[in-house]
């Protein structure tokens, strides 16, 4: 370091922005079956999605009256290994729950 503390002296000093990409995200859906019980699909919202129980209770019901519904909105990874666990419980305890999941 000089004496005067100038070392940068005639330095430019630059901002370069940098542009960050935000990941795309991926909606994991629930379908509706014959099979697989209410309180099931319940149970893997609260367990896999992390959900409260008044709210698991309205996604299951939307499943069962429309058909299908949305679990939870994530990255793509972490939305690839809730449709994996869910289809392993599913078929660990014997339902033909489908879940999968589309870009949003």
């Amino acid at each position: 370091m000089s004496k005067t503390g100038r070392d940068f002296e005639g330095w430019v000093a630059t901002h370069h922005k940098t542009k960050v990409n935000e990941p795309r995200l991926y909606k994991v859906l629930l379908h509706n079956d014959d099979y697989t019980s209410m309180e099931f699909v319940v149970l893997l919202l609260e367990k896999v999605f992390n959900k409260s129980t008044p709210e698991a209770t309205r996604i299951m019901l939307n499943v069962h009256q429309q058909g299908i519904g949305v679990a939870g909105v994530y990255n793509k990874d972490i939305a690839e290994t809730k449709v994996a666990i869910v289809q392993e419980l599913a078929q660990k305890n014997e339902y033909p729950l489908r879940c999968s999941m589309e870009r949003v």
